[in-house]
């Protein structure tokens, strides 16, 4: 059976080689920031098992000196895919609480369009423009979602459950969390780490190649404040192979965008300063993923549940251990959740133990078309 469990230090070489797989920037392939990663995890896991409060505005006392302000502020929660017959990392996705903040504002390019008339031509013209925008609303994030390639395509759909898996656990602990959700989606990228936009545009300004810019932000963003020009940028003086990128995410990411947009995520105009990959935001509340999630108790297993149903179950312990499956559960009268032997093994919960679940959307593909391949999805 596949399960999802937070990050242990022992993926942190899988982790690593996922990693060089793709070009995210809250998935480094540097082994320090993906070691100090999963230790911010498994304290952030810890926190939540414990009851203790969120943490929204203190650095974590090990983390001094390493993470941006941004992570090092905040709880952040890495989800690993594993497969009870074959141990190991076989994907990875990440949930931050809260990005940025006053103290520290999520930097981004806002675009919009500039309207100008010559009287004496009789002629007008029409630019899109972006400009370096501060977001100091503090949004949770989404992001660092990768599926090892031979499980990409696989019937179980693996790499939805792992992005799924992050609204089931926002749902479940709601007030540790923001009221949007923010999906930073990965623009397209060349296989030795190049992108149209930056070579024409952030090079300019940022005597960085890409994938150094990128690891930099693991440690600080005031560069891009500092370095970037100040007001508008007309993008109409960039070549067309570069206007081209911006707003669009590479091939891989296409499923993962249709996904979100079908979970009420939308596209307003921002995107990533270095790539031009589309920022996307969606309303904590308004997510049906949040919004349809319970928490509850396993009840004794019985065969005449109100209903049967495919749903994300989850069980948290006091010392911040997770573990979450896809399975048909059945509700009880008495609201409880009425699990199979199997599930109940694998969760390691016995009749009375809290679990939260999540129903899961019905699947749907037009007729003789196969499930597209999920694979990866944000930059940051």
């Amino acid at each position: 059976m596949f399960v999802i469990r937070r990050a242990k230090m022992d993926d942190q070489s899988t982790l690593l080689k996922l990693a060089k797989m793709v070009h995210f920037i809250n998935l480094p392939a540097d082994k320090d920031i993906i070691a100090q990663k999963i230790s911010a995890s498994r304290q952030s896991f810890g926190r939540v098992g414990k009851g203790e409060p969120a943490r929204t505005g203190e650095h974590f006392s090990d983390l001094s000196g390493g993470l941006s302000d941004s992570i090092a502020h905040t709880d952040l929660y890495m989800f690993v895919l594993d497969d009870e017959s074959n141990p190991g990392c076989l994907g990875t996705s990440q949930l931050v609480a809260q990005m940025g903040g006053p103290h520290d504002p999520n930097l981004c390019f806002k675009l919009e369009k500039r309207e100008k008339y010559s009287e004496s031509l009789k002629v007008g013209t029409s630019n899109v423009v972006a400009r370096v925008f501060e977001d100091a609303s503090g949004p949770t994030e989404i992001g660092g979602l990768i599926l090892q390639q031979s499980l990409r395509g696989h019937p179980a759909r693996l790499g939805r459950l792992l992005s799924l898996v992050r609204f089931h656990f926002i749902g479940r602990f709601r007030s540790r969390f923001r009221d949007q959700v923010l999906a930073e989606m990965m623009a397209p990228i060349t296989a030795d780490g190049h992108n149209t936009l930056w070579d024409y545009l952030g090079r300019r300004f940022i005597p960085l190649s890409y994938t150094e810019a990128d690891r930099f932000c693991q440690y600080s963003r005031e560069f891009i404040r500092s370095l970037m020009p100040e007001g508008d940028i007309h993008l109409s003086l960039l070549p067309p192979e570069a206007r081209e990128v911006i707003g669009r995410v590479g091939t891989d990411t296409i499923p993962a965008r249709k996904m979100l947009e079908k979970l009420g995520f939308v596209y307003d105009n921002l995107v990533d300063p270095f790539d031009g990959g589309p920022f996307l935001k969606a309303k904590t509340d308004e997510i049906s993923i949040v919004r349809d999630t319970r928490n509850t108790t396993v009840g004794e297993p019985k065969a005449d549940a109100a209903r049967t149903e495919r749903c994300i179950v989850s069980v948290l312990r006091p010392d911040g251990s997770f573990i979450a499956i896809e399975e048909a559960i059945g509700i009880g009268a008495d609201g409880t959740a009425i699990l199979s032997r199997a599930a109940m093994d694998t969760l390691r919960v016995m009749p009375g133990d809290e679990v939260g679940y999540t129903p899961m959307p019905v699947r749907t593909k037009k007729p003789g078309t196969a499930a597209a391949p999920e694979t990866t999805e944000a930059t940051s």
